[in-house]
């Protein structure tokens, strides 16, 4: 399979941001019309699109579903779409509206009844979001640190039938400081499904060190996109074939 490189876009007031270790206060503004980059993306051969409502996340229950759907409708590429799926009823609307996967992290984490029923109610649509702070689980839009191990939790997600598993460092996040190579590769060890990492990528090189970790299937790119850091069609081209 090849590797995934996987362009982000970040919804916050309606826009298309980029935070840096997920900080309100810590915001780029790269487009008021998200479904645009979107667009942008597709027509540079991206395999998928991570969209994710960070108003959503924050507040605990989608926020910015009109926009999300009209990404949707833009692309005829897959679109998993996260950030306050904390029930089945929001599970189920986004995927509803068309999004291939739904992305869960808080209530995944919080809850293990509810991330095995959601995986069997929504076979192979579920990646679990592992947001990971000194290895450690970050809930609630990152605000608040679990005393739950991301290993534990990447098990747990993999043993429940999760799809795959979406792995972020979060002080790497929006820092494009480089990836953290050793945690992901645990956590793609521990699992033992498929990982998506993010968190950090500034360049081509970083790609291609996760592209050589064992169960690491692709990578989410923001801000190094945004910036030209990584070109896309290069990183596709070089890394994804």
């Amino acid at each position: 399979m090849s590797f995934l490189v996987i362009p982000a876009i970040d919804l916050k007031n309606g826009r298309c941001v980029r935070l840096v270790r997920g900080r309100a206060e810590a915001e780029t503004i790269f487009s008021e019309d998200p479904v645009a980059p979107a667009r942008q993306w597709q027509a540079q051969g991206a395999p998928r699109l991570h969209v994710v409502d960070l108003d959503g996340a924050w507040a605990g229950a989608p926020a910015q579903t009109a926009i999300v759907r009209a990404i949707i409708s833009a692309l005829s590429i897959p679109v998993q779409v996260g950030g306050g799926l904390r029930d089945r009823s929001a599970v189920e609307q986004v995927l509803g509206a068309g999004a291939r996967w739904a992305v869960v992290g808080t209530r995944a984490a919080l809850d293990p009844t509810f991330l095995g029923e959601i995986c069997r109610a929504c076979e192979d649509r579920i990646i679990v979001s592992v947001d990971a702070s000194d290895g450690r689980v970050a809930v609630d839009g990152w605000t608040r640190v679990l005393d739950l191990d991301a290993i534990a939790l990447a098990r747990d997600a993999a043993a429940a039938g999760a799809a795959a598993i979406l792995y972020t460092d979060i002080a790497r996040d929006g820092t494009q400081e480089g990836p953290n190579l050793w945690s992901t590769g645990a956590v793609a060890k521990a699992a033992g499904i498929p990982v998506l990492a993010s968190g950090g990528v500034s360049c081509l090189d970083d790609l291609r060190q996760l592209a050589g970790i064992p169960g690491v299937d692709g990578a989410i790119v923001g801000r190094a996109l945004y910036t030209g850091a990584v070109d896309l069609r290069r990183a596709l081209a070089e890394v994804g074939g």
